[in-house]
């Protein structure tokens, strides 16, 4: 049987780990692909072309070959556009690799959550803290969203009945949407639910929605980041860990 090649393909490295000596194995996000394995033979040799390029956060094409599990790097370029995010960026950008690490099965493509993918990285890397909360919610929504992690915001989960505009509402992980109690600390008002949904579903999805987060995001901040913790099946990320060590000195 002959071995599947696929050229150009635009990619990020979502992690590395050594295999060998010389060759390094790679988790990649692929636009029409997914996520993928694969092996970069001879990429830590100080000799390889690979050696320079093969960094988390930067865009990249890429070609590769075989039907195994893991498949071979056969060509990589980068693709340029920006430079490597620094500080509470760089470690933001390692949360959202996190994320696609856990929560994305191999070889199951979503080209829109690539697209808000490159989106993000490139604004996280370029922009203020501000700009950079935004993008992060607005990723995390599209994340769950393109996974079939998030229930519709335009309803209550348990009994599928209207929002309404003016009362408060909660999202929850084994819950859904509904209505907030007394004891909830975080709620977002109907319109605000239905405003985020109607972004998800316009047509263009990314910017919509984070024009939709910009004025909840402590809110969202934390009912997202509880749905998450759920879905990644922990009490709290790595890089979220990382965080609070740093901020701690």
């Amino acid at each position: 049987m002959a071995t599947k090649r696929i050229s150009d393909e635009p990619a990020y490295v979502l992690h590395r780990y050594d295999w060998s000596e010389s060759s390094l194995i790679l988790e990649v996000f692929t636009r029409t692909h997914g996520r993928v394995a694969l092996v970069a033979r001879g990429a830590k040799k100080p000799s390889s072309s690979f050696r320079p390029i093969l960094l988390p956060l930067q865009p990249l094409h890429v070609s590769f070959g075989g039907d195994a599990e893991i498949r071979t790097l056969k060509s990589a370029e980068w693709q340029g556009g920006h430079v490597m995010p620094t500080g509470d960026a760089l470690l933001s950008g390692y949360y959202l690799n996190e994320l696609l690490m856990r929560l994305l099965a191999r070889e199951d493509a979503h080209p829109v959550l690539f697209d808000a993918y490159a989106a993000t990285v490139q604004l996280i890397a370029s922009q203020s803290n501000d700009t950079l909360q935004v993008a992060l919610r607005a990723f995390e929504l599209r994340l769950l969203r393109d996974i079939g992690l998030l229930p519709s915001l335009d309803a209550q989960t348990a009994t599928l009945s209207e929002l309404d505009p003016d009362a408060p509402y909660v999202l929850l992980a084994e819950a859904g949407l509904r209505e907030a109690h007394d004891d909830d600390r975080a709620s977002l008002k109907g319109a605000q639910w239905l405003a985020l949904q109607q972004a998800l579903d316009g047509d263009a999805p990314f910017a919509d929605t984070m024009h939709a987060c910009v004025n909840h995001l402590p809110e969202l901040k934390s009912q997202l980041r509880s749905l998450l913790h759920y879905h990644c099946d922990v009490k709290i990320l790595k890089t979220r860990q990382m965080m609070r060590e740093l901020q701690a000195f």
